[in-house]
């Protein structure tokens, strides 16, 4: 019975320019819908998470929440500080920034404790999120004021615009990762077809996909707000998976073509290709959405913003290699068959067409797993162990605003910023919310954390009590002189939390209470990743067993596939540790160690490569099973299968290791441990995991390997071109 990928293969190699055609409307749609209903960016309120986002939750409800702020530095440009000029400028940009529509309010200006700098603070109106698009006017005009008092230097640093550049970097770091990928990949996929038509196929394809992704995204925003990532993971994501999937099919085809000889013709060779290739792209991508859906569980709407752009791009990505892939090469299968009409009618020679084979090089790899499986396995496996060691010391926490690239020009104001005023540099915000019998406590409660405050060496003053309309909403804030990331500020946080909040505010009955703040929400956000990883975690695990039991019938097989990749992500995780957590790696990937890993790398680790590594697992393991079913005995199927499919396994994982490799030229350090830690994962995962491991594992477990199933033999590909059967697809590769 034909199958879903076979049906749909077939349409499109009978209608090939309705098919492609079609694609090309699909993704002029998608496009055009997607930027008719716009993206649903993620609000304030969509990235609350434990206390901190308790206590924003409580100040918003009575109207006290946080505002978003720009401070203006006014200081000399050389010498001392004119005072009288500097007031001026002060006085200026004050009624300037006053009558933005943007500005809630400036604060008096303020003389650092050298007297050498005038600080100007600017209050805005509205959304948290929203402060990056209205810092542009509040910019404008420090930059009139600045025309007009040329000897004074006015610099704006601040929240917003620090957001807005790094939102340019970011775009400035993604157009540096595509002119790196895309020339390496259109490379790499020279040498394996050694036509530019061919390798422009899978690029072209992988770039459809890709916009029809990004239009599609815009509209899935409105069920799942985007945390503005979605588009970083459709290009880093999307590029993969869709120049795998389409090397995967075309490669095949290629292969069939050879082995036929000329018997079959372009549409057949494709309707064969979709049922051995096709299937396992078709399971591949949905073994990645599985895993990467488990990402939702983590309550977190930057991992859902993820979650949502990967699965869209890779769910693009398969339908493309289903129906416009098959068109494409029915279109350029007939104008190669015309070309060798014409060279048979002029009596030249007909050029062979280049097959798949394993080559002497990857029989030299497998030599060791072949000759001694069991040793070559606990080499491998130690060796693994022996990268993953690193783990014992992982330190994670959230990366703060500190973390961010000082090329962008307002973290070099910041840092002044927090130089000249150092009790700036953190501030925690104390929410307490009651019932209207006790709201008169309120304001005395924390007047008294205000006082312990004021006896604890680690905090630098605090502000006036300020209430909500109905008094039952009470907001303190309290400054503290270090840097958010320092352990003084996440100490300071842990006497509030733990030791002044207890026994004062934590006195009034019925009372809801919080910190946040900066430092508060690096504190929480790691705490509710922790607690949300073993859900996780154990979902994906589950998943990517099912998945390769369902795909290989199996039990023994998936058991083999979570190991693997536990193994293949712990490796990958601990050369991470190793090279961002020390400083001997700095000069050489450019980048400032923090003596961390960002909280959200682990875990996004585990479900990109659990899912991707399924790509390796299912064309491997496809091909072994097939060889299996054709009747051959597992220890010779296990070494047909890896050499088939070694050439395209190869080319796979170098155009997925250039792609995320890109991202460690990236500024923003959190993009650089993600770029890093996918790239080891994948060359792990394609050299060794699946060259020794998987082969040696395989080899020794023999026939147990298809346990509880077994194969069965089956006519294969030669046999139904050798009977010239009409349906050459109906090799069961189930």
């Amino acid at each position: 019975m034909d199958s879903f990928t076979v049906r749909i293969a077939r349409w499109s190699a009978r209608h090939p320019w309705r098919a492609i055609v079609g694609w090309l409307v699909f993704v002029v749609l998608c496009l055009g819908v997607g930027s008719a209903v716009g993206t649903n960016s993620a609000r304030t309120a969509d990235y609350r998470v434990g206390e901190a986002g308790r206590a924003e939750a409580l100040a918003a409800a009575g109207q006290l929440e946080r505002k978003s702020t720009e401070q203006v530095l006014i200081s000399a440009r050389s010498g001392a500080l004119d005072r009288d000029a500097a007031r001026a400028a002060a006085s200026d940009l004050t009624d300037r920034m006053k009558r933005l529509p943007e500005v809630d309010g400036v604060d008096a200006p303020r003389l650092s404790g050298d007297g050498q700098i005038l600080l100007v603070q600017v209050a805005l109106k509205g959304e948290e999120r929203d402060a990056k698009d209205k810092v542009g006017a509040l910019v404008e005009q420090t930059a009139r004021v600045q025309r007009g008092h040329p000897g004074l230097l006015l610099q704006e640093t601040g929240s917003p615009s620090i957001s807005k550049g790094v939102d340019q970097q970011r775009s400035d770091d993604l157009a540096l990762s595509e002119a790196i990928t895309l020339p390496v990949t259109l490379i790499t996929l020279l040498v394996v077809f050694g036509s530019v038509t061919m390798a422009g196929v899978p690029l072209l394809l992988a770039l459809s996909s890709i916009a029809a992704a990004i239009g599609l995204s815009m509209v899935a925003s409105h069920v799942s707000p985007d945390a503005g990532v979605g588009t970083n993971v459709i290009l880093m994501i999307g590029l993969a998976v869709g120049v795998d999937y389409t090397l995967f099919y075309l490669k095949r085809e290629r292969e069939e073509r050879a082995r036929s000889g000329g018997r079959l013709g372009s549409e057949a060779l494709v309707e064969l290709a979709a049922a051995t290739s096709g299937r396992a792209v078709v399971v591949s991508g949905f073994a990645v959405v599985a895993s990467t859906a488990t990402l939702y569980l983590a309550s977190d709407v930057i991992f859902s913003s993820l979650a949502t752009g990967t699965i869209v791009v890779v769910l693009v990505a398969v339908a493309s290699s289903l129906t416009a892939l098959p068109a494409l090469l029915v279109k350029l299968g007939q104008r190669a068959e015309r070309v060798q009409a014409r060279r048979v009618r002029r009596g030249k020679p007909v050029r062979p067409a280049r097959g798949q084979g394993g080559g002497r090089l990857w029989s030299a790899l497998l030599r060791p797993a072949v000759r001694h499986p069991l040793a070559t396995l606990c080499v491998s496996v130690l060796g693994l162990l022996a990268l993953a060691a690193p783990l014992a010391g992982l330190r994670i926490t959230e990366m703060s605003r500190d973390t961010h690239s000082r090329e962008i020009p307002a973290m070099r104001v910041y840092d002044r910023l927090n130089e000249a005023f150092p009790e700036q540099r953190v501030t925690h915000q104390v929410v307490v919310r009651t019932d209207a019998a006790h709201a008169a406590e309120v304001g005395p409660a924390l007047r008294e954390v205000a006082r312990r405050a004021d006896a604890d060496p680690l905090f630098a003053g605090a502000s006036r009590v300020r209430t909500s309309a109905d008094h039952r909403t009470g907001v303190l804030e309290l400054k503290v002189p270090y840097l958010g990331n320092s352990d003084q500020a996440y100490d300071s946080l842990e006497h509030l939390r733990h030791d002044f909040l207890p026994d004062t505010v934590g006195r009034i009955d019925g009372a809801e209470y919080g910190v946040s703040g900066d430092v508060a929400r690096y504190a929480d956000y790691p705490a509710h990743q922790n607690g949300k990883l073993p859900l996780v975690l154990g979902a994906l695990l589950l998943v990517t067993f099912a998945m390769t039991v369902y795909a290989f019938r199996s039990v023994v097989l998936g058991l083999i596939g979570v190991v693997l990749n536990l193994l293949s992500a712990a490796a990958a995780l601990g050369l991470l540790v190793l090279v961002f957590q020390g400083t001997w790696a700095e000069g050489l990937l450019d980048f400032h160690s923090t003596g961390s890993i960002g909280s959200r790398v682990p875990l996004f680790l585990f479900v990109i490569l659990f899912g991707l590594s399924m790509d390796y697992q299912v064309f491997v393991v496809s091909r072994i099973r097939e060889a299996a079913l054709a009747g051959v005995p597992t220890r010779q199927a296990v070494l047909d299968g890896i050499r088939s499919s070694a050439s395209v396994v190869t080319s796979a994982a170098v155009v997925m290791t250039t792609v995320f490799a890109s991202f460690v030229f990236l500024h923003i350090i959190e993009m650089k441990q993600i770029g890093f830690v996918l790239a080891t994962a994948v060359l792990l995962d394609a050299f060794l995991v699946r060259v020794m491991v998987l082969p040696s594992a395989m080899l020794l477990l023999g026939g147990a390997s298809w346990w509880p199933g077994r194969p069965w033999p089956v006519a294969d590909a030669a046999d139904v071109a050798e009977k010239g059967a009409a349906r050459p697809w109906a090799v069961d590769v189930r």
